[in-house]
């Protein structure tokens, strides 16, 4: 596949920071960005009947799992829209769950709530499968003036349905940045126990991503940035190099480098999970930057790793 010239070097002429792949441990699905909701905020630009990336079926899916077991992936994971949309999920997950651990991204809202008799026989499965649910804020009034009125209390229902039938869960929202740390932390524990659940689930924040299709103004990682502010250790950290996504456009499977950049075509590496290995992945998306400063990863199979740049 053909890339663009600023796949390989800056507006400026230099080349770009790389990221190479030494092996495949996690492999994530993008089950369509059909969504129940119409985040403003939405990195994927989901909404409900949106079909920017399509749907997947189980057929769709089914080659590219047995392919990754081939090459020793250790997770599958699932993203979206809402994967509970889509509504071949739940036999896509228990066919995943035959052969690895899962990872789920959702809302935790109606689509799942009025799926979870079908997630019940899932406990049974060969491999575990952990939630992670996106809750914005732990100010009821602030998460539901984005994903709209009575999602918040919504969200923590489905939450507590999930782990009171023996699923793991997780959640995750964008840093709060006008609020102090431990408060922050003490503000969602209060809010988790209130409901239920343990004050202390595992909490992930991610910085600004922006939109899709955003042109953002961020520094350019060049090969010096990467030895300067990187190591051979931090970059096996970054998604690319140990993951990759398939998703699904005009009724064909592709392979991209991460979940973060199907916005770009550059980034659709292959067909195949096999031939995507094989390309170096260019820092040049918007997002990179995120990853490359923040140390900011979707995945929960391994840490990412920090760094500092000034």
């Amino acid at each position: 596949m053909s890339r663009s010239d600023d796949w390989y070097q800056t507006p400026q002429g230099e080349p770009r920071g790389f990221i190479e792949s030494r092996k495949l441990e996690e492999v994530w699905f993008h089950t369509g960005t059909a969504c129940n909701l119409a985040c403003p905020f939405c990195l994927e630009g989901s909404k409900p009947g949106d079909n920017r990336l399509q749907q997947i079926r189980l057929a769709d899916v089914e080659p590219f799992i047995h392919e990754a077991l081939t090459l020793g992936a250790q997770q599958f994971s699932f993203t979206g829209g809402e994967p509970f949309v889509n509504k071949d999920f739940v036999r896509i997950l228990a066919t995943a769950l035959s052969y690895r651990p899962c990872l789920v991204l959702t809302n935790a809202t109606t689509p799942l709530i009025k799926r979870l008799h079908q997630l019940a026989p899932l406990l049974k499965q060969s491999y575990s499968l952990h939630f992670r649910v996106s809750l914005d804020h732990f100010d009821e009034v602030q998460h539901d003036a984005g994903r709209g009125q009575g999602m918040f209390k919504l969200a923590l229902e489905g939450m507590r349905h999930l782990y009171g039938m023996g699923f793991t869960v997780s959640i995750a929202h964008q840093a709060i940045t006008n609020c102090d740390a431990a408060v922050v932390t003490n503000r969602f524990q209060e809010v988790l126990t209130a409901h239920g659940l343990p004050g202390d689930l595992h909490r992930i924040e991610f910085p600004e991503f922006h939109s899709p299709a955003s042109q953002v103004n961020v520094p350019v990682i060049t090969p010096h940035c990467m030895n300067t502010y990187q190591t051979e250790q931090t970059r096996q950290h970054f998604m690319c190099a140990f993951s990759r996504m398939v998703v699904k456009q005009a009724e064909r499977m592709r392979v991209y480098a991460c979940t973060l950049v199907d916005d770009d075509p550059d980034y659709a590496l292959a067909d195949t999970l096999t031939d995507s290995l094989a390309i170096p992945v260019s820092l040049k998306h918007h997002r990179c930057y995120s990853c490359f400063r923040y140390g900011a990863s979707c995945s929960e199979y391994r840490s990412p790793a920090s760094v500092t740049v000034p």
